[in-house]
């Protein structure tokens, strides 16, 4: 098979950020407001009282320390805690392609490409604005990209997914080159009157370009050694909201129909999955662990990673091996591998072997083993 060369990455951030202190004074308020909206059920034993939350909780249980969102008021609106974003007409350029954009235009010019050299946009995410048209093809018909375009959705691991999938697509000759694209609003599904989850994720778009090798030009070269993807069921993290909502009308705004999970679960569970897939891909690209510079892990919780990491190599990694953007952008599920990635890769030498791995609902997981060129 061609070799294949991730040539340029790109990110979007969105300009609000959201510490845990204002976090945590927003929902507090809000347990406030409920306890005594509901004190006489709370005092009969109908209703359980909630707890208030902390900064220290949400640290200690996440390495979480802040989140970019694309609207803070109304998740700070204890009345509200919802973004407040006006819907868009048909005619104009929708939010998630917008950001999508902002990142490709970035990945294009690191890869030293035009939307004219792209024959491919895949839009990779957890939750799309819509469910048709495919957002991929509006980022495509904006950019003025020939060819065609898709919507996938893997969770979590749809980044890593959609990089196979390229990568396949190049190597078959369907496309000389593939604009990889994870916009991750997950503010928009994220309940934050939940105080096992409500400071879980963050708002950002990732952009990656892949290209046949001996094409490429970049200086920012990766090229893909090897991946492997897996699934296998579990209700353990689950969001409810799809076409059939209306047929019930009792089911119209649950909570089920926002993200949740059963955190536990899916700790001990996905660690040793994650440990075994990495090792095995590793491996089949005819590598040692030892071989392995640096870790873009999905940033969903700190300990998750630390463990994962320990467990391969037999010890703490160091804050280079490891990197972490968790603490700042908080779970950005598909992208927060991606945004690791682009973060923490210009340092690397040429010859230097990375792991980009990726985790979550389904359960699924995708990695992708590359070296700097």
């Amino acid at each position: 098979m061609k070799p294949v060369v991730i040539s340029g990455t790109g990110l979007f951030t969105p300009p609000n950020s959201i510490s845990n202190d204002e976090l945590v004074t927003a929902f507090n308020a809000y347990v406030e407001l409920f306890n005594a909206e509901h004190a006489d059920k709370i005092a009969a034993g109908e209703v359980t009282a909630l707890e208030p939350s902390s900064s220290a909780f949400i640290e200690k249980a996440s390495g979480i320390k802040s989140r970019y969102v694309m609207e803070k008021a109304g998740i700070l609106d204890p009345t509200r805690m919802t973004p407040r974003i006006k819907e868009r007409a048909d005619e104009e350029l929708s939010l998630q392609a917008e950001i999508c954009i902002a990142a490709a235009r970035q990945a294009l010019a690191r890869a030293g490409r035009t939307p004219a050299d792209i024959d491919m946009v895949l839009v990779a995410a957890s939750n799309m604005q819509r469910a048709y048209p495919a957002m991929a093809v509006e980022v495509q018909e904006a950019l003025g990209i020939e060819g065609y375009g898709f919507d996938m959705n893997v969770a979590c691991s749809s980044a890593t997914f959609a990089i196979q999938t390229a990568a396949a697509a190049v190597q078959t000759g369907q496309a000389r080159a593939v604009l990889v694209l994870d916009p991750e609003i997950t503010s928009a599904h994220l309940n934050f009157r939940d105080r096992d989850s409500h400071f879980i994720f963050g708002d950002a778009c990732t952009a990656m370009v892949i290209e046949a090798a001996d094409t490429a030009t970049s200086e920012h070269q990766f090229e893909i050694l090897d991946s492997k993807l897996k699934t296998k069921f579990s209700n353990n993290i689950r969001n409810n909201f799809g076409f059939m909502n209306r047929f019930d009308e009792d089911g119209v705004g649950q909570p089920d129909k926002l993200f949740r999970q059963q955190g536990r679960k899916v700790f001990k569970e996905v660690c040793p999955m994650a440990a075994a897939m990495i090792r095995d891909t590793v491996e089949h690209a005819g590598l040692k662990i030892e071989d392995i510079s640096r870790f873009w892990l999905h940033q969903a919780n700190l300990s998750m990673n630390q463990l994962i990491v320990r467990t391969l190599l037999g010890r703490d990694a160091t804050p280079e091996e490891a990197p972490v953007i968790l603490d700042r952008y908080a779970n950005t599920s598909s992208a927060g591998s991606i945004i690791a990635f682009h973060s923490h890769q210009d340092d690397l030498t040429s010859g230097a072997n990375g792991v980009i791995c990726s985790f979550g609902a389904g359960y699924s997981i995708g990695c992708v083993v590359v070296r700097k060129k």
